[in-house]
């Protein structure tokens, strides 16, 4: 992993200098563009440590986690028709999707809010496929946990898979079951900490409501302009390491839909064949 991440940082380091050096006839500017600039705001350079550090956390903090997520909600979507077409009945109930469209000015932040299906949905898939397994917190001061005593200074590791697979306020968790985040149930009420995909406290993701907005937008396209189905026998074996992905990715084909929900076909009526 050290050897991996020590090649990761040459190739960073070459593409921050060409960066650097090649600054005239831009008229665009990328995540590295900003994260150089971002210190200059504050009378600072960052260093070329400072850059490929920071270029590998958002490679992974803003690309692997989202790719995580947003493939387990396509696979969970194909196993589970009766959530889409519930999701669907949702978008038709909010003037979202009418005879098979998008309709035009109803994507506003106001109205994805306001689609607790669709947020509950969101929910589960990051209940049960948590990109991360956990995160890394430094005891501020010795406290004592079931007879323990865990000294002020210690590195310590807290599990969100763990905590999701056996917090008691989750009913069956095995089972992909968005209704349990319904108001009839709304299982992650009790107790501050029994779901926590984003972690918590004060070092909680800086980027949770911009991930799920990004897959409740994707859950949306998905439900209403394409029918999809798995391109493989079965279901791909999933690993947990480096983020919840599928072993050999998860090979889909898209079909796109008319305003008649007939399905789009190309020229020579071939299926768009995906791997996400």
């Amino acid at each position: 992993g050290i050897r991996a991440r020590e090649t990761l940082q040459k190739g960073l380091e070459k593409a921050i200098q060409e960066k650097l050096q090649n600054t005239q006839g831009k008229d665009y500017a990328d995540a590295l563009d900003i994260l150089i600039e971002s210190g200059k705001e504050h009378g600072k350079e960052l260093t070329m440590q400072e850059l490929k550090d920071g270029t590998l956390e958002l490679i992974f903090a803003a690309y692997a986690t989202t790719a995580s997520a947003s493939t387990s909600l396509i696979m969970q979507l194909l196993k589970h028709p009766r959530v889409l077409e519930k999701l669907r009945e949702e978008l038709r109930s909010k003037g979202i999707l009418h005879n098979g469209c998008i309709c035009e000015g109803s994507l506003r932040l106001d109205n994805i809010h306001g689609l607790q299906y669709l947020d509950c949905v969101i929910k589960e898939v990051l209940r049960l496929f948590t990109p991360i397994s956990g995160g890394y917190r430094t005891v501020l001061q010795t406290f004592e946990l079931d007879g323990f005593q865990i000294p002020k200074g210690w590195s310590v590791m807290y599990s969100i898979r763990d905590t999701h697979d056996t917090a008691p306020v989750f009913k069956d968790v095995d089972v992909f079951d968005p209704d349990r985040f319904g108001q009839g149930r709304s299982e992650d009420k009790d107790g501050r900490f029994h779901y926590l995909p984003f972690g918590g406290g004060v070092r909680t993701c800086l980027g949770k409501h911009l991930a799920k907005l990004f897959l409740k937008a994707l859950a949306i396209e998905l439900a209403s302009t394409s029918r999809f189905e798995l391109a493989t026998r079965t279901f791909p074996r999933i690993t947990l390491v480096p983020v919840v992905h599928p072993v050999d990715g998860l090979k889909v084909k898209f079909f796109g839909l008319d305003s008649n929900q007939n399905e789009i076909l190309t020229g020579t009526d071939s299926m768009l064949g995906a791997t996400v």
